[in-house]
């Protein structure tokens, strides 16, 4: 019970806060663009929010087309090609 508990919070809950939170890094850096007492737009910040948003959902989806192709539940055009 508690390998799979594991197993969830490794796979699912752990990329999704790092997705979620870098979603609110870019968010609110945007918004503080439009702050009339800050002046210029903070690049570095909103790019590493970016890749964090991506890494997330990218490892997300890569594991939940690994699993759907595992049990054949793709269209032809994602199946791995031997």
């Amino acid at each position: 019970m508690l390998a799979r508990f594991l197993a969830v919070m490794i796979v699912y809950v752990i990329p999704g806060a790092i997705a979620v939170f870098g979603f609110k890094m870019m968010r609110d850096t945007v918004f503080l663009y439009f702050d009339p007492t800050i002046h210029h737009f903070m690049a570095g910040r909103f790019f590493a929010a970016l890749a964090m948003f991506l890494f997330g959902l990218c490892f997300i989806a890569g594991y939940i087309l690994h699993k759907d192709r595992k049990k054949n539940r793709v269209q032809s055009r994602f199946q791995k090609k031997i």
